[in-house]
Formats: C-alpha cells, sequence, structure tokens
C-alpha cells in the first residue's frame, strides 16, 4: 500500500471516530462554541462550580485591566449580567482586541471561586457586534 493510501485508510478511520465526515462542513466543530447552549445567569453560577460544571455567560464587561498573577501577564475583566458579576481572567495576556468596558460579550468555561468570588479563567468568548449589545 501506498503511503497515501495509508494517510487516507487513517483519516477516514480517525473521522469515524470522531463522527465527523471531514469536509469541514456547517456543525462539524469538535469543540462547542460559546453561542452553542443556553446561558447561565451569573448569580447562579456559584452553585454551578460546586461540580466544576462548564457553564455559558453573557453580559457586558464592567472594568477590564491588565494585572500580574505569578508573574505572569493577564487580562482581567468584569462581567455584569444584572444579576451579578464574575471575574473573567486570561493568563498570559496583556490585552485583547475588542474587550473593552462596555462591551457585551458570551463566554464559556468551568468556574472556580477564588477569594470568595467566582472567576472563569481563559474562556472561550464571542464578542458581540457593536451596537447589538
Amino acid at each position: 500500500m501506498t503511503a497515501e493510501g495509508r494517510a487516507g485508510k487513517r483519516g477516514g478511520r480517525l473521522r469515524r471516530l470522531l463522527g465527523r465526515s471531514g469536509t469541514g462542513g456547517p456543525g462539524e466543530d469538535l469543540v462547542a462554541e460559546p453561542a452553542a447552549a443556553p446561558c447561565t445567569r451569573i448569580g447562579d453560577c456559584a452553585k454551578a462550580s460546586a461540580g466544576r460544571a462548564v457553564v455559558r455567560v453573557t453580559g457586558t464587561l464592567r472594568e477590564v485591566r491588565e494585572r500580574s498573577v505569578a508573574g505572569m501577564p493577564a487580562l482581567e475583566a468584569r462581567l455584569d449580567d444584572g444579576s451579578a458579576c464574575l471575574d473573567v481572567v486570561w493568563l498570559g495576556r496583556g490585552a485583547i482586541a475588542g474587550v473593552e468596558p462596555g462591551r457585551t460579550m458570551v463566554a464559556s468555561g468551568r468556574i472556580t471561586v477564588t477569594g470568595g468570588k467566582p472567576v472563569l479563567f481563559n474562556p472561550r468568548y464571542q464578542l458581540q457586534p457593536r451596537g447589538q449589545e
């Protein structure tokens, strides 16, 4: 068998295991995007953090600041949905284009409680278009 034949056979096996056709068509992402699940109220996230469940939240960024965590840069933002606030932290990032106060964002990830406050570290996120907030 040629190298191309072996590679095709492995690729087909991988697509069968993953349940993908490999065409790159819509709906074939391996990891769900933030828009794929219903949102949890931030006020309810403390309950969700007990089991370390993945949550999806939406709200308005109220504060955005650069800080240092263990000597590494980190971008910290406060997300507010009206029920409560949640700190969103991207480790290793000093800035992210579009992440600014007043912007609406959908974020998903595992909630942890740090210092008595819910925190979402390195979330998947989607900034909402300006003017549609």
